[in-house]
This record gives C-alpha cells, structure tokens and sequence, in this order.
C-alpha cells in the first residue's frame, strides 16, 4: 500500500521527498563505522531514521548502501582465502547486517507511527567504489552481486529497490537485470561527472533512457555536488519521473574499507535553507524527486519539506 501512494504522486506529478545523508549522519553523531555502525549503535541509526521521517519524507531508505559480502571478501585474496583466515561467519555477515538495518528503518516507521504510509526502499550500490567507474568487475559479476543484494532485500520487505550512484552503464544494465527477476518496482540513480553526463564519460540521457526502458519507475542524479547535479538535469529530464539529490561538505577519504568510511567535513558553504533554494530551482525546472546526498542532514531535509510544501 504504501508504494502505492508515491506511484499516484508519480502519476499526479507530485513532488517526493526523500532523506538525506544517513552514513555521513552517523559519523558526524559520533558512531566508528565498522559494520556501518549497526551492531554498535542501533539506536543512533534508528533515531536517524526517526529524524528524517520527522522531517516530512515521503520515501525512508535504509542504512544498506555498500553493505555488501564484496565489501568483506575484498580484504582477502578470494573467498578460499577468507575462510582460511578470516572471522566464523563472515561470507554471511553483510546480509545479516542488511537484515538487521532494514528491521531499524522498520522500527522507525513503526515508532513514528508511518508505517503503511511511507515506502521503504532497499537501497543497492554499485559493485565496487562509487566514484570509480574503472574498478566496476564485469558484467556477470554485477549481475551476481546485484540478485543477491535484491533478493535479501526482498526477503526482508523492503517496498522497493533503489539502486543509488551507477557509474556506467555497463552495470546499471546488469543491475536492471537483476532486478527484473523480482516482483519489486525499481528506482536508480546515476553519478554525473562535471560536464552533466555518466562519471565515467558514457551518455548519462542514454542511461537513463535505458534504465526507464528496462522497467525503473524513477531515474535520478546523485552524489555529485550542487554545480554537478544542476548541470547533468537537462539530460535526465523527459518526461518521465526523474529526481536529484547533492553531496555537500567535502569528501575526506582516508580509505575505501568499512572501517574507515570516507568523512564528509561541514562546510559554512550550504545551510538548509540554501541547499533548499537550489532544490527549489531544481523543482521548477522539472525534477520530482528530491532528496540528499552524503553530507545532507535532517535538517536540510525539513528545510526542502517547507519548500515543497
């Protein structure tokens, strides 16, 4: 039922609002991001969770971008080697840890009393680093990896798949695929590069075409900053629902493993009420969708509501 709200909203040309930052939101409350914070500090990511529905969304997403088994396996050479050295368990932890992180986005909505009326989409990221399009594996690993995070996923009653931040269209194609296995609708947003087209240089009006041609209800732009994503609309604007969400801050990686998520420092540079300026502007130039990226808090999320309205 409550997917079924956004797509009259969808249909009515409605606007939608979805959250902001939340792995950005739980290092800037003070939480170590082993296991993205989930088995020590439940709590904070279900107040998170709290937070942004309390802000007005209309969408909550889940705290399971980049948790995948990849992400444990790439500490070791292989698989053999991983269960030769590595913790009891491990091949599995990643999808108990999915499951565990969508029961406390369940809660949230359960404590603010939104369940049944605000969707919950299970969001999936690409393969290996977002902002590197040239570590993507190829095709049939993607596949592999993208049916096994949407049917987790799936069994945990997600509302929805949001595959967030595709860097080629190699991969988007394979994830589409994926997905179309599945009785699930499908969300997905692309990583615009500094000319306004795919982080890897490829057509992002192309990828997007083909991503609402291989059944995504939606197709967005995100984890760019604001000059970035106001640049790539035009080529995601058709007529079809599309939507936008920035990074703001500045990215400060110390490395790419769990243990050490990279940091988006605070900037005086965008506050609430100007990131919800530009969302506005972004709004009337035809974007539906609207939300935020790493960096983006709750407050910046109630800053838009009020714009929206």
């Amino acid at each position: 039922m409550s997917y079924k709200i956004i797509k009259e909203k969808l249909a009515a040309k409605e606007s939608i609002l979805l959250d902001g930052g939340i792995g950005s939101e739980v290092l800037r409350r003070g939480i170590r991001w082993r296991q993205h914070g989930i088995e020590d500090a439940p709590d904070v990511i279900r107040s998170i969770h709290v937070d942004y529905l309390e802000a007005g969304v209309d969408v909550l997403t889940t705290h399971t971008f980049n948790l995948t088994k990849r992400n444990f396996i790439n500490f070791f050479r292989d698989e053999e080697h991983m269960a030769l050295i590595g913790a009891t368990g491990l091949p599995a932890k990643a999808m108990e840890l999915c499951r565990t992180a969508v029961s406390l986005a369940k809660e949230a909505l359960a404590e603010t009393g939104m369940a049944g009326t605000v969707p919950l989409a299970g969001s999936i990221a690409p393969v290996m680093h977002l902002f590197r399009p040239d570590l993507s594996p190829p095709e049939n690993d993607c596949l592999d990896h993208h049916e096994e995070c949407v049917e987790v996923l799936l069994d945990c009653g997600v509302d929805f798949i949001f595959f967030e931040g595709m860097n080629n269209t190699r991969e988007a194609q394979a994830a589409l695929q994926a997905a179309a296995g599945f009785d699930l609708p499908v969300w997905m947003s692309f990583v615009p590069g500094m000319d306004g087209n795919l982080l890897n240089g490829e057509s992002l009006s192309n990828v997007a075409d083909l991503a609402r041609g291989n059944g995504a209800e939606a197709a967005l732009v995100s984890a760019g900053t604001i000059p970035m994503i106001t640049k790539s609309l035009p080529n995601i604007i058709n007529g079809s629902p599309c939507g936008a969400k920035a990074i703001i801050g500045r990215y400060n990686p110390p490395s790419w493993k769990p243990d050490f998520y990279p940091c988006f420092e605070d900037t005086d540079e965008v506050s609430p009420e100007k990131y919800a300026q530009e969302v506005n502007s972004w709004l009337d130039q035809g974007v539906q969708i609207v939300g935020g990226s790493s960096g983006t808090t709750p407050e910046h999320i109630r800053a838009v509501r009020k714009v929206i309205g």
